[in-house]
Parts: C-alpha cells; structure tokens; sequence
C-alpha cells in the first residue's frame, strides 16, 4: 500500500480539502478554509499544516467564538451544503468556542472545531493552561464541548484520524445529525508523523440524500388532510434547507392551505403571497396567529416546534387539533403525537401533493386566510409609516431598511429586541433575504454572522442589524471584515441598554430593573422609570467603530437614516450607521403569549398583578395527544 508521512495536523489539512458533496446531481467543494487565531497549543500543528497548504485559505480572526458564528452563517447561506473549520489553540482559546458549537448544534447546522489539547504523552504536565483534574488524567477543558457538539474525539494517536475523519464527514454532512463536530488534537500528537496510505486523501464525494417518508405514513397524512377543515402550515428552516420554497409554493396555490412561518422558516415564501400569514408565534402576526388559534390540523415542515413557535403551548388552541410533521428528524416528526413524515422536505410535499390530487380547503377558509393578510400588510404599512420623536422607533428603523436597502440583499439578525420586530415587520423578497440566528439567539452573533453570509454570498449586500447590547458583546469581527474586504453595512440601534429585557422586565411587573446603561446611585442600577436623575453612560458606539476601521454614519432622524443608506451603497469598506431609538416605543404582541415564570410572592404590587395575569395564561398551556 502507497503512503505518505505527513504529520497528524498536515494529513487532516490534506483530507479536508478533497472533501466534496452532492446533492440533485450539483457537487462542490464542502470546506471554503479555515478561521483561527494561533496560539501555542497549535501553532506547530496545525498552524504549520496550513502555512503549506495556502489553497485551503486561512483566515484571521479576532475572537474564538465569534469565528465560529461566521462559521455557523456561511453554512445557513450555503444550506448546509458548506462549511468552515474553525481552531483554536488549548485552554481560553478553545472554551471560547464551546458557546459557537451550542449556537452551531442547536441551529443544526454544520461546522467543524479543531481545538488545541493538553499533551498526550503527560510527561510535561501541567502544561500552560491546563485545566487538571485530580481524579483523572485524560480530563481537559475540551471535555465541555461534548454537550454542545453532534461528534466528539480526542485524537491521542496519529493514525486515529483514518477512522476519525470519515465519521466526523458523515455527521457533518448529515440533514438529521449535523451540527458542531469537535476533534480535540493534543498539541503533542498534532506534529507527530506518520505513513498514512494514499486512499485517505482521494477525492471523496459525499452524496446529501432525499430520503422519502413510509409510503403508509403519506397516505394517512393524506386523509387527515383531507379530512380537515380549518389546516394550516407552519414553515420551519427545513423548507429552506431543502430548497423547497417553489414546492411549497404550489403546494399552497393548489390547496388553498395558509402558511405561518418561524424565525428559521421566514423566507418560505414571498411576504406578498396572499396565502403567507407571515410570522407565527410568540413574535407572530396578528394573521398567523389567529389562522393558528382555530386550525385543526398543523402541518409542521422542517420545524422543531420551539416555544416561541407554539406561543408556549398556547396558539393551537381548538380541542381536536392535530400535527403532521415533516422533518429529516426522527426527535422532531414525532412531536405533539403528529403523524411522522420522515423525509426531505422538497421530496415529501412532492409526495403529498400527488396523493392529495384534487383537494382544496373551504372556499370561505381560504378568504379568511387572504383577508387576514391584506389587514397584516396595512398594519405593516402603518408601522412602517410612523415617525417618532425625538427618537425613531425600531418599526421604524427596520421599515427604512427593508423599504431602502437593497431587495436582494440579506438582512442578518440574532438577539434582543430586534429579532422579534423583524420577525413580524420584514417583507421577505427571497429565500436569503431574513438571516435570523433565534434556535440559541446569541447576543454577538450578528456581526460575525454577517461575515460568513457575506463570505457566502459575497455578490449581496449584506445588512447586520445589531442593537447596542449585542455590539459591544462582539463587534471586533468589523476588523476582520474590513482585513478580508467583505464589506458590511451594520445598521447599529442604540437603545441605551438591554431593550429586550427591559421589555420583559416591565411586563413582569419588575420596572425594567438593571436593564439601563446608566451610573448607579448609591449602589443600585436604577430602573426604567427612574426618571431625571439617571445619569447615563458616556460611550460613544460611533466613535468605538471607526476606531476598528469602518465608515461611520451618525443618523437622528428617518430622512437622515435614508440618505446614509444610499451613501452606504458606494462606501469602500465595513460601514456602520449608528442611531438612538427609543426603547419604549415597540410592536404589538397579537394574540401571543410567551412563558416567563413571575415571582409566586412578592412585596411589589406590580409583580402581584403580573402573576394574577400569568396564571390565568399558564393554565392554557397544554398537550397535544390526539393522533
């Protein structure tokens, strides 16, 4: 057998960039390269494989967890059909990156992690940044990811990756298991070598299936269909995934069947389709929310049924309600005792529709459902229309962007205040076109995730909407962005404080405690109705940005905000358009509710009366047994 000697950290290089996969016929490269930051736990090992190998492109970054978050962008974008690997030195370095691989995990979507480790041969240890451990010598701080990842290995020997690499492709490339994979490399073993045959580094195809669901599971999904009176759809990030957007269409057109969509399911279809009910949930519209309340049949596609989704057990409220779920999970098409249609989401509604030839809902259901929509749009209109003062509102400063940025660019979003408004207040113009990180919402995503969907679609502009929370958690990838030429426009709102939270916190009754970027008095962070004796914060995000090397734009009103959105179309680099909103004018719940336990006791009248109101919610939750 022909081999070469390579080190461990050269073969892997040398395997990941003959990795490809395939689906309906189209192949392409699965690895784009590399993020990192070199440190000693790595540096000899991987960082020297990569120094040899500059077609397998290395790009710097500025922080561990961030990188991974571009990581976890460009894969959405792509569909899951590419990736980066990310890696890190030992200790700090690599524990930074456990909160990427949850984010990565939680939003199944591929992206693989090579951290440094402890020494293998443990003469030397403790080594720096060595987490020991006295009951065990095969303990290090990568044993945190092991929760957080779909795949974990630690690689003690060099010829562990012949076996190890082609597992760690198999989940990656999985449309039910993929998600973070971890291969920790002890920073010894990385630069040791060896006589690894020549098969290992062949071109391997890896082909993406369709799988198709139990031919009995379709035809009683048919029935129930059939059968039903008041259906409804809820689109989840499958239909994305599988690139079914033009199925569903005509699926839809054909039945007359309305569609709410969720935060990873937005983009299903056209926000101007009469049948699209918009935003379903916690964050839904008033349309897609009242469809919801009296369906009586759910037809989850690609959707894991979060508590946002399900108003916290709350939105399918009619007695006789019944699911059927599309899902490549098992864990997910089984949910709320739905009949399981195990299978790509393109592939099955193909199915579906063939056996449900003929079928259409009422047509007075099917008015109910366009009507809702048209009153959907007017009230989008009507935020969009608002102008506030002396601050904008949110609604305001999300109209402005979809109204005036570029309708075939990508919108990228995650945490806070916004996700929620965007959810309901963007018209989504194509598949792309709302970029929205909600299965771990993660504050700081949003600026590295704008990276990786620029990286991945570098012919969109790219628009990261980030509130003043989440920038100053991680807003040092502008310097990457900037490093790398793939330029950003960060439309930055400043609220003054976590907006979000502050929101939740009166609604429980708790004044918007400890939410404000203000001085304490005497010790205490004031609240939200602390009035005229709140001493604010002197920071100056605007300023903070051009120091990292964007064009900066300071806006305080809608017109200006218009006009700088339009000179941000011919900026050279990373621009960021900074504002103040107003942190108390927000958007309309209708007819959700979300569960956010409220003290039982308390000296706070306030908080009393939350809680009178949180019972009389919490005994609607309930369970959905009937099959």
């Amino acid at each position: 057998m022909a081999t070469q000697r390579l080190t461990m950290a050269q073969a892997i290089i040398k395997f990941l960039k003959n990795q490809y996969v395939e689906r309906d016929g189209v192949e392409q490269r699965f690895f784009a390269g590399c993020f990192g930051i070199f440190g000693h736990g790595m540096i000899g090992g991987i960082g020297q494989a990569l120094q040899q190998n500059p077609d397998f492109r290395y790009r710097q970054t500025r922080n561990e967890q961030a990188m991974v978050h571009t990581a976890i962008a460009y894969a959405k974008v792509k569909n899951r059909l590419g990736a980066f690997v990310c890696t890190s030195s030992i200790g700090p370095g690599a524990t930074n990156m456990v909160t990427g691989a949850a984010t990565a995990t939680i939003n199944r979507l591929p992206v693989l992690l090579l951290p440094g480790d402890i020494f293998a041969r443990r003469n030397v240890a403790p080594v720096l940044q060595q987490l020991e451990s006295e009951h065990g010598q095969d303990v290090s701080v990568n044993d945190c990811f092991k929760p957080v990842s779909r795949y974990w290995d630690r690689l003690n020997r060099a010829d562990q990756i012949i076996t190890s690499l082609p597992e760690a492709m198999r989940v990656l490339t999985s449309p039910a298991d993929t998600g973070a994979v971890v291969l920790a490399l002890p920073q010894d073993v990385q630069a040791e070598a060896f006589d690894y045959p020549d098969e290992l580094f062949e071109k391997r195809v890896w082909r993406v299936p369709r799988n198709r669901p139990d031919r009995e599971a379709v035809v009683r999904a048919a029935r129930w269909i059939r059968e039903s009176k008041r259906p409804l759809i809820v689109a989840g990030g499958g239909v994305l995934y599988s690139e079914a957007t033009e199925i569903l269409r005509h699926f839809v057109e054909q039945t007359g069947l309305p569609v709410g969509e969720t935060m990873a399911g937005k983009n299903s279809l056209r926000y101007d389709h009469q049948l699209n009910l918009g935003a379903i949930g916690v964050t839904g519209t008033l349309a897609a929310n009242r469809i919801a309340r009296d369906a009586d049949l759910v037809i989850g596609i690609g959707t894991r049924y979060s508590d946002f989704t399900t108003c916290s057990k709350t939105a399918f409220a009619n007695p006789d309600v019944r699911f059927v779920n599309i899902n490549v999970a098992e864990f997910d098409a089984f949910k709320h005792s739905a009949i399981p249609l195990l299978g790509d989401a393109r592939a099955t509604l193909g199915e579906l529709l063939n056996h449900i030839e003929g079928y259409e809902v009422a047509a007075d259901y099917r008015e109910r459902a366009t009507s809702l929509h048209a009153e959907w749009e007017t009230e989008v209109d009507r935020i969009y229309a608002v102008r506030n003062t002396p601050l904008m509102s949110q609604g305001e400063v999300i109209g402005a962007v979809n109204t005036h940025g570029s309708q075939d660019g990508i919108m990228v979003c995650a945490a806070g205040s916004l996700p929620g408004d965007l959810h309901k207040l963007w018209r989504s113009h194509h598949a792309r076109h709302f970029h929205m990180e909600y299965g771990y919402s993660c504050m700081g995503y949003e600026i590295a995730g704008g990276l990786g969907a620029k990286l991945a679609a570098p012919e969109r502009n790219v628009y990261v909407m980030v509130g003043d929370g989440s920038y100053l958690m991680l807003s040092n990838e502008i310097v990457t962005s900037v490093q790398e030429g793939q330029k950003l426009i960060v439309v930055l709102l400043d609220s003054a404080g976590y907006n979000s939270i502050g929101n939740l916190s009166r609604s429980l009754g708790q004044k918007g405690f400890a939410t404000r970027y203000a001085y304490p008095k005497d010790g205490v962070l004031p609240d939200d109705d602390a009035g005229v004796d709140v001493r604010t914060l002197p920071v100056d995000l605007a300023a903070n940005a051009r120091s990292l090397g964007a064009v900066v734009f300071e806006v305080g009103t809608y017109d200006e905000l218009i006009d700088a959105l339009e000179k941000a179309e011919s900026t050279d680099r990373t621009t960021v358009i900074a504002m103040q909103v107003d942190r108390y004018v927000g958007v309309p719940g209708y007819d959700s509710w979300w569960d956010v336990h409220v003290a039982e006791v308390s000296e706070m009248d306030s908080v009393r009366e939350s809680r009178k109101q949180w019972e009389i919610m919490r005994a609607k939750e309930r369970y959905f047994l009937k099959g």
